[in-house]
């Protein structure tokens, strides 16, 4: 059997990658190393061209700029990356584990009659196969699973994983075909007030929980994570007691996050 191809699929943010998407490149990199395919991938959306161009060691590139693309849209997306594998022959499929990648990867390997390991912290080739490990029980354990065939799906946990910045630029740029049109639309994006970086991307965090006594004890703890380069996080009991959004919760029952620096005060 050749030696499976490794495809990435490149989320992007305001004409470039987003964090989580270099980590996946990297990843793809040393994966085609040990296995001795070739990494591609596919960028969908408004700049695709121009960003995939600069992608460092890709071998193809599959694009779309179709307008359709401007926003999520879970069908064309599946579609499109689905395109992609078949056209590059991968073997196996890398997407970041983003709250949009979660659902994308799982279309994907419903569309391609495969499965999908989910939050994975670590990818190896082992006897000819590919093994991922995630983290199981709220972390306690780490969970080995073996794929038996491939394409393989694999979402990667943001921040596990190192990216590859260096490597030559993609050889070829592809145009992918139009979309089908989707049986549902996105009509408009509604953006919070105050932009901060996603938590899920954040190298530090400053958590609080309700030993904070009220939403007043986060302007500390606001500050706090400025002065680091940071983010504010939450308990679920914050978050149902209406303190701070559902966006910031953090847990098993929130977002799961990865930073250099956790905080937790008054949890």
């Amino acid at each position: 059997m050749a030696p499976p191809d490794v495809l990435v699929h490149v989320e992007t943010r305001e004409g470039k990658p987003k964090k989580p998407s270099l980590e996946a490149l990297g990843e793809a990199r040393r994966l085609a190393a040990a296995t001795g395919g070739k990494v591609h991938a596919v960028v969908l959306g408004r700049g695709a061209r121009a960003i995939a161009g600069g992608l460092p060691g890709v071998e193809r590139a599959f694009v779309s700029e179709e307008d359709l693309f401007q926003a999520f849209h879970l069908e064309p997306a599946s579609s499109a990356v689905e395109e992609a594998v078949r056209a590059s022959g991968s073997g196996i499929v890398l997407v970041p584990a983003t709250s949009t990648g979660r659902e994308l990867a799982a279309s994907v390997a419903a569309g391609l009659g495969t499965c999908v390991a989910s939050d994975v912290t670590a990818l190896s080739w082992s006897d000819g196969a590919l093994v991922a490990r995630r983290p199981v029980y709220a972390g306690k354990a780490v969970l080995a699973a073996r794929f038996r065939r491939l394409p393989a799906v694999v979402t990667l946990r943001p921040n596990a994983f190192a990216p590859e910045p260096c490597g030559a630029p993609p050889r070829s740029l592809e145009a992918l075909p139009p979309p089908a049109a989707p049986r549902a639309r996105v009509v408009a994006v509604v953006e919070p007030e105050v932009c901060k970086q996603d938590l899920t991307e954040a190298d530090v965090i400053v958590s609080g929980g309700r030993g904070l006594r009220g939403p007043e004890g986060f302007a500390v703890l606001e500050s706090l994570a400025r002065a680091l380069g940071g983010v504010v996080g939450a308990s679920r009991a914050v978050c149902d007691a209406g303190w701070r959004p559902h966006s910031d919760q953090v847990g098993q029952t929130g977002k799961t996050v990865a930073p250099r620096l956790y905080i937790a005060c008054g949890i």
